[in-house]
């Protein structure tokens, strides 16, 4: 096993790095690879999985990894970040849960299926090319989580992935003391994500039940970046890079529906919040021109 002095040669910006917290050194240069262009080199490499085989990272404190984390995700290539956290090693003990959906394969628009892994690493790259906030980027980290280890008879079907996905989304905020908004964007993002991806206008009531699961009508800044997690996985797809996200489309157009709702007239009493949802869905059947409005 090679000790940390003999790494940090390996490596001109590791040495200072090393004597003060040796495994904030791999975590930090990892975060530099995303602020640069290209890849990471193989001294550098080298030198992150000589300080991993050390132990480094073992002995450091998560909680004090994540503000590098956070820095590598909001910079201009996050996904250069977490390539290089993977080649070295890194990733397996830092983000096992994320590490491990490299490999593992799920539905795409084409007749082969993606690797869950490159589509990460994709959707990323689509956060940074829209200047997204560290909310969204972090969800589009961990929101598949619970994927790593679906049913190998099920693949490329992901089935329970949430129920799977929930605790350890959950582990990873507490290990590394991720922000509050973070974690609440992630856990949205897990259960929703999907759904949003699948919405049709045909069934304007479940539509508005969405937008009322989504916080549109009481926290529209939490509705916008949740959006912004799908748009950034929607494009991570294919050939769809920078295209326009239909479903956003969709429901910017329902919600400008119920903003229009004259709810002077709905009943205070119990029931209100039936009659709202009726309301609502009954605009969004005008405005979408739906046949089935009710969701039934």
């Amino acid at each position: 096993m090679t000790g940390p002095s003999m790494a940090s040669k390996s490596h001109p910006i590791l040495p200072d790095l090393v004597e003060v917290r040796p495994g904030l050194g791999i975590l930090r240069l990892a975060a530099l690879f995303a602020d640069g262009e290209g890849d990471a080199d193989d001294d550098s490499l080298d030198a992150m999985f000589e300080l991993m085989e050390a132990g480094v990272l073992e002995i450091t404190p998560p909680a004090e990894m994540w503000p590098e984390l956070a820095r590598g995700l909001m910079a201009p290539a996050p996904a250069r970040m977490i390539a290089a956290l993977r080649e070295s090693g890194a990733l397996s003990v830092l983000l096992p849960e994320v590490d491990g959906l490299f490999g593992v394969p799920q539905i795409s628009d084409n007749s082969e299926p993606v690797d869950l892994g490159q589509h990460l690493l994709g959707a990323l790259t689509e956060a940074a090319a829209c200047e997204a906030p560290l909310e969204v980027r972090f969800a589009l980290l961990v929101m598949n989580v619970g994927k790593a280890d679906s049913p190998r008879e099920h693949l490329p079907v992901h089935y329970r992935h949430v129920e799977r996905g929930g605790p350890r989304i959950v582990a990873i905020c507490d290990r590394f003391g991720v922000p509050e908004r973070c974690r609440e964007l992630a856990l949205l993002a897990l259960v929703e994500c999907e759904r949003v991806h699948r919405v049709s206008e045909i069934r304007a009531g479940p539509i508005a039940l969405m937008l009322e699961r989504l916080r549109a009508f009481d926290d529209l800044a939490c509705f916008d970046r949740l959006l912004s997690v799908c748009r950034c996985d929607y494009r991570a797809h294919g050939s769809r890079s920078g295209k326009d996200y239909p479903k956003a489309a969709l429901l910017d157009r329902a919600l400008r529906a119920c903003a229009d709702l004259d709810t002077t007239s709905l009943p205070d009493e119990a029931g209100a919040l039936d009659s709202l949802r009726a309301a609502r869905a009954a605009s969004i059947a005008v405005a979408l021109h739906s046949e089935r409005w009710s969701g039934e």
